[in-house]
């Protein structure tokens, strides 16, 4: 660990996770808007499902650390809608199982401390034309549909309206583009910049819009070592300088 101690933010999930610093994603992006206000986390893992995720909870979350996280965000559901197969391998997770799962990640998370939030997203759509031609020959088919990630959207916001938590609905926050389906993502499922975007802008809209003590908003956040110092870069009249600390000129785009 490195001090001064900042406000810690961990990314829960599967692939979407794992790449949300990749093409421009929204965990690179989080990293940035949150520079000198919060540590970012990456706990992102490739084809899990829910059922491995609850497996880990309590190594990676573990309840008598002596930090504990002040916003967790989760995404799983993608793979889970995976369609079966025969022998019982592979990710797919049945719906009943999958919101009890759900219920199990909220429920440890709600337990870490009287001030870990947690903001649930939803799986996403996928276009399904350019996912079956980026698939690997490695790899057997994969049955999974828009039709599919459409219900365990709903299964999340479901279990998450249930008990009282946040919830991002990506699967129509991402379909109010035009063209979304081109978009949108990389490969299909895994998201582009612009897809990205739409993420850090829906997180954004939900810290901004609670009323959580303190306020996990960056705008709202204490930037570290903010203070005004002689060594700060000297302004135009030669006799006094100029504070950066928050400066944000270099983003191509002022986040709200």
């Amino acid at each position: 660990m490195v001090g001064p101690s900042r406000p810690v933010f961990v990314l829960f999930g599967s692939s979407i996770v794992q790449y949300s610093y990749s093409n421009g994603g929204w965990g690179a992006i989080l990293a940035d808007v949150y520079a000198r206000k919060a540590d970012i986390l990456l706990r992102g893992y490739i084809g899990w499902n829910s059922r491995r995720a609850v497996q880990v909870l309590d190594e990676i979350f573990p309840k008598d650390a002596v930090v504990q996280p002040s916003l967790v965000v989760v995404y799983f559901g993608g793979n889970d809608s995976i369609g079966p197969y025969p022998s019982g391998l592979g990710p797919h997770v049945p719906l009943p199982e999958y919101k009890e799962n759900m219920r199990k990640i909220a429920n440890h998370l709600k337990n870490l401390s009287e001030k870990t939030r947690a903001i649930f997203l939803t799986c996403p759509p996928l276009n399904e034309e350019l996912l079956l031609s980026s698939t690997s020959s490695a790899l057997s088919e994969i049955v999974r549909t828009n039709a599919t990630c459409r219900e365990y959207s709903e299964a999340c916001i479901q279990v998450c309206e249930e008990m009282g938590l946040k919830v991002i609905d990506l699967w129509t926050a991402i379909q109010k583009r035009d063209d979304w389906a081109t978009a949108c993502f990389t490969d299909g499922i895994h998201l582009s910049s612009e897809g990205s975007i739409i993420v850090v802008d829906e997180i954004l809209k939900v810290l901004k819009e609670q009323d959580w003590s303190p306020s996990l908003h960056w705008k709202s956040m204490p930037t570290e070592f903010a203070e005004d110092s002689p060594y700060d870069l000297v302004a135009a009249d030669g006799i006094s300088t100029l504070n950066p600390s928050d400066w944000t000129f270099h983003r191509e785009r002022e986040w709200a």
